[in-house]
């Protein structure tokens, strides 16, 4: 079943994971996308205030996006979205952490005929179940009945 818009209530709740993560990952992410030394140099990272390499927060929440992909999005009539309120990266992700998503509907509204706008909370865990990142998501999904 394709989820629309009216399929989504405030409260609704899920999580999605789990995903490991690598130290080749994080370095080729921050080669590519964020070469701070804290994501790229090992030696140099184990120096630095983090006391070794840690994942640059945009690979978190690139992280974070590919579970709500692969759990939610890929079956919903998804319709672009709106951006993120309150992005915060609270702890440092580390080579070897398993990530797990939970994802919680906090809003829903009409934006246009066509599509609804809803707000899900995302927070993103390690196995210890460290937050690493915390945001809310603002999605657009289509409306069932177009509106019509």
């Amino acid at each position: 079943m394709v989820r629309h818009y009216e399929d989504f209530a405030v409260g609704e709740s899920w999580t999605f994971g789990t995903r490991r993560v690598t130290a080749d990952e994080i370095q080729d992410f921050a080669r590519k996308y964020d070469p701070q030394s804290m994501h790229v140099d090992s030696e140099a990272a184990s120096e630095g205030p983090f006391e070794g390499l840690i994942a640059s927060g945009w690979h978190t929440a690139a992280l974070s996006t590919r579970l709500l992909v692969d759990g939610l999005f890929e079956d919903a009539a998804g319709r672009g979205g709106l951006g993120v309120d309150d992005l915060e990266w609270r702890t440092p992700l580390r080579p070897g952490d398993e990530l797990t998503v939970d994802v919680e509907v906090v809003n829903t509204e009409p934006f246009d005929d066509d599509r609804g706008q809803v707000d899900l909370a995302v927070r993103t865990t390690t196995q210890e179940d460290d937050e690493v990142l915390s945001m809310v998501v603002k999605g657009l999904f289509a409306r069932r009945n177009d509106g019509h």
